[in-house]
């Protein structure tokens, strides 16, 4: 039995340096950017049967051995940075870089823009996502393939027309007939030029007014200076709860009409003065809940709001990341654009995953098959910009668990120091 002490005893100092090992892993990473420290398991060896005539088995364990040594994936402390380009998780997935032996993934996103444009980990790892973007929404497409992301900060951007502007206008009830409202929303044609459309609103009688849309005659071909040039009119009704009843263009925009459900309104616009061609452009009159952003409340005319998905050429002067993982470039005059958009993966098992050191994952069979999109959808955690995921190491658990394999340690080696004494004994009857 001395030899099964030997053995056991053995078996308790391999695991127990184990776990100081895995420990030691632990505290190294302390400072390491979104580093998930690993935890330890033990199980018991299989035991020998000793016979006996006891009715329930009588049998002796052989030792201790390491059950499960696996990464625990609990959200790490988000600690605010200068770089635009950093970016945590908060929540569960990865993100998805590439290398040249393949995909991986890491929590860590200290990212940054090498040389060429592409955004790299400071390993120079290709970020996957989405770079094509949808020039009708101005949102990225991130339905396809994932591939590098490459936004070269200080490059002109092309100009993209404006298609689609909305304001958000109440006409006051209380206004007299024949008043007028006016508001301006800024739009680019295909040559990155400014344009002002100024929308007045005329009060014809109660609840009805007529609106029209105007554009400075001087930037129109063939336009005469100093004269509007109308591109859009029509006319408007509420009903008695200030909500928009019918909208009937008169001319030349298409679309709308006194049928009861409201359409926005598509109109040509003219050909420009700065060499861009004539477009087709809609009045969003109707919002995606489907509700109309015209009232007619007895509060003062005014407008709340106002937008389009057009820009002019520019340079890349910023850089930020929303929650979902859109790249947004900012240029001069306060433009913002979409350009990219980060990939991001969620696992069933992310315990399974395998290190591959320099804060990196590798898929395994266990681990699943990656689900990857944009974040904060199907299980994957949204994105802070400008903030890292730090270490969730807990220190004051580490030093606990030390305190605990050493003693661990100390006991396996008195049982050995305990089986020598006793085959040393042995060995002495026959003197």
């Amino acid at each position: 039995m001395a030899g099964g002490a030997f053995s056991s005893g053995l078996t308790g100092l391999n695991a127990f340096s184990t776990w100081l090992s895995v420990i030691g892993n632990n505290l190294a990473n302390l400072n390491t950017v979104g580093f998930k420290g690993s935890s330890v398991t033990f199980q018991d060896l299989v035991s020998q049967s000793l016979g006996g005539t006891s009715m329930n088995p009588t049998q002796v364990g052989l030792g201790v051995g390491i059950g499960s040594m696996s990464p625990m994936f609990i959200q790490g402390a988000i600690e605010a940075s200068r770089d635009p380009m950093n970016v945590a998780i908060q929540g569960s997935g990865f993100f998805v870089v590439r290398s040249t032996n393949g995909i991986a993934y890491t929590r860590a996103g200290n990212f940054s823009f090498d040389n060429t444009g592409s955004l790299v980990t400071p390993d120079g790892l290709r970020v996957q996502g989405w770079t094509s973007v949808d020039r009708a929404t101005g949102k990225v497409i991130s339905t396809g393939s994932y591939g590098d992301i490459t936004v070269p900060p200080g490059v002109l951007r092309a100009p993209t027309a404006t298609t689609v502007f909305s304001a958000v206008t109440n006409l006051s009830t209380d206004a007299a007939v024949g008043s007028t409202f006016a508001s301006s929303v800024q739009i680019y044609d295909a040559l990155g030029t400014p344009h002002a459309v100024t929308i007045t609103y005329t009060k014809t009688a109660a609840s009805a007014w007529t609106f029209k849309a105007e554009v400075p005659g001087a930037e129109v071909a063939g336009g005469v200076v100093g004269t509007p040039f109308q591109v859009m009119a029509g006319t408007l009704t509420f009903d008695a709860q200030g909500r928009l009843a019918t909208v009937t263009p008169t001319a030349p925009a298409t679309g709308g009409g006194t049928a009861p459900v409201i359409a926005d309104l598509a109109f040509a616009t003219p050909a420009w003065t700065s060499g861009a061609s004539a477009s087709t452009l809609t009045f969003d009159i109707i919002d995606a809940n489907r509700e109309a952003r015209l009232t007619g409340y007895k509060s003062p005319s005014a407008t709340s709001s106002i937008d389009q998905n057009g820009n002019g050429a520019g340079m890349i002067s910023g850089m930020s990341v929303s929650p979902d993982g859109t790249i947004l470039a900012s240029f001069g005059a306060g433009q913002t654009v979409a350009v990219g958009q980060l990939a991001t993966a969620a696992f069933n098992n992310p315990r399974g995953l395998v290190k591959l050191g320099s804060n990196l994952y590798g898929e395994t069979q266990a681990a699943g098959v990656p689900n990857v999109g944009g974040a904060g959808a199907s299980g994957r955690g949204s994105l802070i910009g400008s903030a890292l995921e730090q270490s969730n190491v807990d220190i004051a658990q580490e030093f606990t668990s030390m305190i605990l394999a050493q003693r661990g340690y100390q006991a396996n080696s008195k049982s050995i120091m305990t089986s020598d004494e006793m085959l040393v004994e042995t060995l002495n009857l026959k003197r």
